[in-house]
């Protein structure tokens, strides 16, 4: 019997997906830990390897919706009979008509014809795309097996990414040239413990990268600049080769775009949304995230976000009526707090949840947060981690943003944005005082409350701000 190829199911919540494309052709052969086809969901693209060494034929179309478990092929394996012609609409049936061929055990597996694996310097960042590293989850599990930085690969599968047999040449190739620095004992690298988790996630070697922590330490701050830099210089070498977007081009409205436009449009049309801003005093909370930086360094880098989230998490324990959703017969009142956090991706936006945020400390949600999104930016996020946000920040400070009208995430019936930090003026009797302020921007659905409680609880979160640290207990 022919081994079933089937739609992976990514994560507790999925309930639809497709291929958005084929790997390898109908017809083709393939082995085991190669990539054969992109899964693509509402919120999450992954690479799905082969599970044997065979022929593959397609049973669906790219494009074609299904749900999780469906089949979508067949490897056909030595001595089983490959039929000819598409199988496309005819996935699970016998046909003992069909014109069909036999495969000859010899050509099931082909020596696959591939330029050689070799270590190359980490500046040209190869098998990287949008920052992130092309490689199969076969290809990550024997590189980790092996200790081989991926890194350091150069990918032969579609569009350079980085499959097993890569990881397996890299490894002899280490072994067989004892002189190379690939081979070398390594050198103790000084890092924090999430210096050394972002670099993992990232694909990043930390022996290139030049620790600014004590002794040289290697920090988050480090990796994080080490893997913007590559980021950087694979957008302006996109540019130079006019791969961005550009006047004339016609985008394809589908995966996660296409869910973005459906979901924002029927949360305008199905909820009566209000927004209102309102100002919170941050000198105190600007010189409060100056010592955090300093007192936490090597273990968590907060952001003014995580602040705000904390005072979200905090003020919605005290305003539960924020903390709900619109049902057809009764408001519901949610018994946890999950806060959604809006990371923005190349190719649009993600909202993984911080959970039970009001019961954890800041550290704790600096440190959530950071992974959540360096998580989202290298596609490591799933679906799982979507799953059950009561309420969502996001934030548009960093671009210079002073308002905007956030819209609801669904079925949640508040929002709130956050804008950017700038210098602005008190009263101190008839004397103006430079102060630092910020405009939080909260949208809130009118079905489940009105708009005294929905400016209290703006309030609340304004007040643990403008005093942030009670945002520590």
């Amino acid at each position: 019997m022919p081994k079933e190829i089937y739609l992976v199911k990514v994560g507790m919540t999925m309930t639809e997906g497709m291929v958005s494309e084929w790997y390898v052709a109908d017809g083709a052969a393939v082995k085991k830990g190669e990539l054969v086809y992109a899964l693509e969901t509402e919120k999450v693209n992954l690479d799905v390897d082969a599970e044997a060494d065979g022929i593959v034929k397609h049973a669906v179309e790219p494009g074609v919706m299904l749900a999780p478990g469906d089949v979508v092929g067949y490897i056909y394996l030595a001595g089983e009979t490959v039929p000819e012609g598409p199988l496309s609409g005819q996935a699970g049936r016998d046909d003992a008509d069909a014109s069909s061929v036999v495969i000859e055990a010899p050509s099931v597996v082909p020596a696959p014809v591939a330029t050689s694996p070799v270590a190359v310097q980490a500046s040209a960042e190869p098998g990287l795309a949008d920052g992130r590293l092309k490689s199969s989850p076969a290809a990550r599990r024997l590189a980790s097996e092996l200790g081989v930085t991926l890194s350091l690969v150069r990918g032969s599968g579609p569009g350079g990414r980085i499959i097993e047999r890569d990881v397996q040449a890299a490894s002899a190739s280490s072994v067989s040239m004892p002189h190379q620095p690939v081979s070398t004992p390594a050198k103790e690298v000084l890092a924090s413990p999430l210096a050394k988790r972002i670099a993992a996630e990232r694909g990043l070697d930390l022996a290139l990268i030049s620790g600014s922590g004590p002794n040289g330490r290697i920090i988050q701050a480090d990796v994080e600049a080490q893997a913007h830099k590559g980021s950087s210089s694979q957008s302006k070498t996109a540019a130079a080769s006019g791969s961005e977007f550009h006047p004339g081009q016609r985008i394809p409205l589908k995966g996660m775009r296409r869910t973005i436009a459906t979901r924002m449009y029927e949360s305008l049309q199905e909820t009566a949304q209000l927004s209102m801003d309102m100002t919170a005093t941050m000198d105190d909370a600007v010189r409060l995230r100056s010592q955090l930086v300093k007192e936490w360094e090597g273990v968590a880098k907060p952001t003014y976000t995580d602040l705000v989230i904390r005072a979200v998490a905090k003020a919605l324990r005290l305003h539960p009526q924020m903390n709900s959703q619109y049902q057809e017969d009764a408001i519901e009142l949610m018994r946890d707090v999950h806060v959604g956090l809006a990371v923005a991706v190349p190719e649009g936006l993600l909202v993984p949840v911080i959970r039970d945020a009001d019961q954890r400390s800041l550290q704790d949600i600096a440190i959530e947060s950071a992974r959540l999104a360096n998580a989202a930016r290298t596609g490591a996020l799933g679906l799982d981690d979507y799953a059950g946000g009561t309420f969502t920040v996001s934030a548009l400070g960093m671009f210079g943003v002073n308002s905007f009208t956030p819209i609801i995430n669904r079925p949640q019936s508040g929002i709130l944005g956050v804008n950017q930090i700038y210098d602005g003026l008190t009263w101190d009797g008839e004397t103006p005082v430079k102060t630092k302020q910020m405009n939080l921007s909260l949208t809130w659905d009118h079905r489940v409350l009105d708009g005294a409680p929905a400016a209290e609880f703006l309030a609340t979160v304004v007040e643990l701000l403008s005093e942030p640290y009670r945002l520590l207990v």
